[in-house]
């Protein structure tokens, strides 16, 4: 498969390595100081584009892409709900595809899963009071994580005691979402569900950006098969 990476800091750069290690040919990188390569016939030739860039760049990047019709794989965070409608239409009437998760750890799809599976149970027992805590490293600009948003919302559609999410309140109707910046953190997400009783906690702690870069190269895979508007639950079926 031929690959083009756009953003090559740590995560493009593990990609990089990730994705010739699967046999891939990477036809293509794109930073800050050659954004003229999309013109570019080897950018064209891409079956699929990895980006992960900031939220700023990530929706030009997406569409500078599209105008290739080259298929994204994205993982930028902090800009797909102002344009999740406009990619839907997109991927439905114009054959675009982009898969787009917030975090491709084969881990964080399994902790999606239980966490899923904890709110639809837990909704059963309004004794316990759910809230979150994010803990990223300090050159992460969005917060709370696309991560922490992704769950968040799984919760919120089982939990009818929680009507919306948000940061540092005490309103008792809304799940609250602490979030940290403090060194080289990959990524720890928990989730607590307290009560005067007990508490009940889980959690992910990312140890390396290798997991995520394993899982966008394969997202990429599955991408340059597949059409639409994807996610991790179309590539992890569980």
């Amino acid at each position: 498969m031929k690959i083009a990476i756009i953003g090559f800091g740590k995560m493009g750069h593990m990609i990089e390595q990730i994705a010739r290690e699967r046999g891939h040919e990477i036809v293509s990188i794109i930073d800050i100081d050659n954004a003229g390569d999309f013109d570019s016939e080897a950018f064209a030739g891409a079956d699929v584009a990895i980006e992960f860039t900031a939220p700023s760049a990530a929706y030009g990047n997406v569409m500078k892409a599209f105008s290739k019709n080259v298929k994204v794989v994205s993982g930028s965070t902090g800009w797909m709900d102002q344009h999740r409608s406009e990619m839907e239409r997109l991927c439905r009437e114009e054959g675009k595809t982009l898969f787009w998760a917030s975090n491709f750890s084969v881990g964080m799809a399994i902790f999606q899963a239980l966490n899923r599976q904890l709110a639809k149970i837990m909704n059963q027992f309004p004794q316990y009071d759910v809230s979150m805590e994010e803990t990223h490293h300090v050159h992460k600009v969005d917060h709370p994580s696309g991560t922490a948003i992704t769950l968040a919302e799984n919760i919120l559609r089982e939990i009818d005691r929680k009507d919306a999410w948000a940061e540092d309140t005490t309103d008792p109707d809304k799940l609250r979402i602490d979030s940290i910046r403090r060194g080289e953190v990959a990524g720890i997400h928990t989730v607590r569900y307290d009560s005067t009783a007990d508490l009940i906690t889980i959690s992910h702690d990312a140890h390396s950006r290798q997991g995520f870069a394993l899982g966008a190269v394969l997202a990429a895979e599955y991408a340059a098969r597949h059409t639409g508007l994807l996610s991790t639950r179309d590539l992890f079926d569980f």
